[in-house]
């Protein structure tokens, strides 16, 4: 525990001088404070390890300092141990209450009080420790949720993920009777392009679909890879006249823009469903009917919008 910053806050100079010098022959890096408010001060520009803390103080009570320092998100884990002349029960109770983690009577045995700062270091090491692993789990659960959640080409969401957004963007559409659209978005000929030109390059042509899908659509939109070189978007609040606007801006860009070592022009087939529609009681078949649309603009010719009849 050597090299811990710790803040002593004692008004009594003599008392102050004689615990500062045992404590750094100890090994610790001592902080003086002589009243409550320079003592907050201290914790919250500093680093601190622990505090010792007497209950008397010429500005304010130890106990209120203890609770400032405990209420506070950023100093509510340094430990502080309180020093006092008072040995009553309550005098102690309140301490505690007040959120002190140890109580030592003045006049003290240094031996003690280094025994007493050693156990409080070594409990806050282990609590850092156990936080940073809790930490440390939270972040390998959140990366696993993500990629559970996401296609590792486009990062987009993955068909699975967007079904389970799918189902509760449908209830809000039944629940406020509002619009909802679907977009179905299919690469024309992409097969060729793999056999064409590598599938690396195949890769590069759905990143870059990817890109153009998300621009054209809203933040409160949602955009999938729903398999292969098919795409997906949901559309809130949205009818089948601004869906199919929606719809026009992903196929005029993907069809105008100048794919990288590709020399033929890429297109998409795309097929549009929308609520309220009477045959369209559920999220699978607002999915289905716009699917259904999607292979119509395919066997009409493919490069073409068609809308679920």
């Amino acid at each position: 525990m050597k090299g811990n910053r710790i803040l002593l806050v004692e008004d009594d100079k003599l008392q102050a001088k004689i615990t500062r010098e045992y404590l750094e022959s100890a090994g610790y890096e001592v902080i003086l404070a002589d009243n409550g408010k320079t003592a907050i001060k201290s914790v919250k520009t500093g680093s601190v390890d622990l505090v010792i803390l007497d209950l008397i103080l010429p500005d304010m009570n130890g106990n209120e300092v203890c609770r400032w320092l405990k209420l506070n998100e950023d100093t509510r884990g340094i430990p502080i141990i309180m020093l006092t002349a008072k040995g009553s029960t309550m005098d102690k109770v309140q301490g505690l209450h007040a959120g002190a983690d140890d109580y030592l009577l003045k006049p003290y045995n240094e031996t003690e009080l280094n025994a007493r700062i050693y156990a409080s270091l070594r409990t806050k090491a282990l609590q850092d420790e156990l936080r940073e692993k809790n930490r440390q789990l939270e972040e390998v659960l959140s990366k696993v949720e993500v990629l559970a959640s996401t296609d590792p080409l486009t990062g987009l969401y993955n068909r699975r993920h967007f079904e389970k957004i799918m189902e509760i963007e449908f209830a809000k559409t039944i629940r406020y009777n509002s619009p909802i659209s679907c977009i179905m978005v299919d690469v024309d000929h992409f097969k060729k392009i793999n056999d064409t030109y590598g599938h690396r390059t195949g890769d590069i042509v759905l990143k870059e679909v990817t890109r153009i899908i998300q621009d054209c659509i809203r933040k409160v939109d949602t955009a999938a890879r729903w398999g292969g070189e098919e795409f997906v978007a949901l559309l809130p609040r949205t009818g089948k006249e601004q869906a199919f606007y929606a719809a026009s801006r992903i196929w005029e860009s993907i069809a105008g823009y100048p794919f990288p070592t590709i020399e033929t022009q890429i297109t998409v087939s795309i097929g549009i469903a929308s609520v309220p529609d009477p045959s369209i009681d559920s999220a699978e078949k607002l999915i289905d009917a716009s699917d259904i649309a999607m292979y119509r603009a395919k066997t009409l010719g493919r490069n073409r919008i068609e809308t679920a009849s």
